[in-house]
């Protein structure tokens, strides 16, 4: 059979049980408090039924693997998500395998499920116990290695043979297609903001402020954005800011633990192999916040009816921080002005409940 081109993450997204675009919520009084022109915030709350965007990349990488792996291929033998689905048992007998902290392995765990496949993933010791039991209910198998993020990932990839595909968003040498594919899937969310602002002839941000963890959100927001001229500003945990080390460094660097930041999404202590040059040519600044920024954050979204988690309060937390005395300097090189419209990615809701409640307490 002859293959086709493939589809756009969205078009394919779109035929997805489950498939309706999350919120771009105007936070006007955000924006009045630090003097922007506007601010909205891109809400991957509910997500295909879950809480945080992961599930866009990791279907979109777990389809294109299977596309090349299946004799044929798969992108002209199917329109519904029934026909689909008939075709994965070509693949063979398949477990997804993931390191994670806890959105990533159960959006894997939930592709699996829809795919018909087993999953296998592997946390840090210390994960919370919400985020372990949300996994598990996917129907995965979940084991706690006693270990950093970095070093789970590195068990993850070892468990790799003929009936056991990694799905990370993270690469190493050797390893860098399923993470490009995750990358890629991640363009639903930057097309989906483009719509609403389209929508409500609102002008293309000046500004995008991404949660970062190993890099692959922040990749896939340079690759839109940068020939439009929007400034992508990262934020991750003073105490994993990897990327920042790197672009100190100017190259990959590890920024060695214990990551002991509530963000726990973001605790990663190495850049992507594939997400860094992106990085490394296309971010306008990096930042690295302390849990404090954070807890500041998810008050006032909790205060406007808005309940977003540790993670996806990052890019509030990280706009907190550009707003204060001591990085003047670098708001200043930003487009930051009355005028400006910036867009803030909140990556997840609520995926540890206690811990929400005790941070949004007063």
């Amino acid at each position: 059979m002859e293959r086709t081109m493939a589809p756009e993450p969205r078009s394919f997204h779109a035929r997805i049980p489950g498939y309706r675009p999350t919120p771009l919520l105007p936070l006007d009084a955000v924006a009045s408090e630090f003097g922007l022109g506007s601010v909205w915030m891109k809400y991957e709350h509910d997500r295909f039924g879950l809480p945080a965007f992961k599930a866009l990349g990791a279907l979109w990488a777990v389809y294109r693997w299977l596309d090349q792996r299946i004799p044929g291929g798969l992108d002209a033998r199917w329109t519904s998500f029934e026909d689909l689905r008939a075709l994965t048992p070509e693949a063979g007998p398949l477990t997804l395998v993931a390191a994670t902290d806890g959105n990533h392995g159960r959006a894997v765990a939930r592709v699996a499920a829809l795919f018909g496949f087993q999953a296998h993933i592997l946390v840090p010791a210390g994960t919370a116990a919400s985020r372990m039991a949300a996994i598990a209910a996917e129907g995965a198998r979940v084991e706690e290695v006693d270990a950093e993020y970095d070093a789970v990932v590195r068990r993850a990839a070892a468990l790799a043979d003929s009936t056991h595909l990694v799905v990370s968003d993270t690469s190493w040498d050797g390893y860098v297609d399923i993470p490009r594919f995750v990358a890629e899937g991640y363009a639903t969310l930057f097309a989906e903001i483009d719509d609403v602002l389209l929508d409500r002839s609102a002008p293309r941000p000046d500004m995008v402020v991404v949660p970062v963890g190993v890099g692959a959100l922040a990749q896939a927001a340079i690759t839109h954005y940068g020939a439009a001229g929007t400034a992508v500003v990262s934020v991750e945990p003073s105490d994993a800011a990897c990327v920042l080390a790197s672009l100190r460094a100017d190259e990959r660097t590890t920024v060695r633990g214990p990551h002991r930041s509530m963000m726990a999404g973001l605790n990663c202590g190495t850049p992507s192999k594939v997400a860094w040059p992106a990085m490394r040519d296309g971010l306008a600044a990096a930042l690295a916040i302390d849990d404090d920024h954070a807890v500041r954050a998810m008050r006032m979204l909790a205060d406007q009816g808005i309940e977003v988690g540790e993670t996806g309060a990052a890019s509030l937390a990280g706009l907190i921080a550009l707003a204060g005395r001591e990085l003047r300097p670098l708001r200043e090189a930003l487009p930051w002005s009355p005028t400006s419209s910036v867009v803030l990615l909140a990556t997840e809701g609520i995926t540890d409940p206690l811990n929400y409640a005790r941070m949004v307490a007063r």
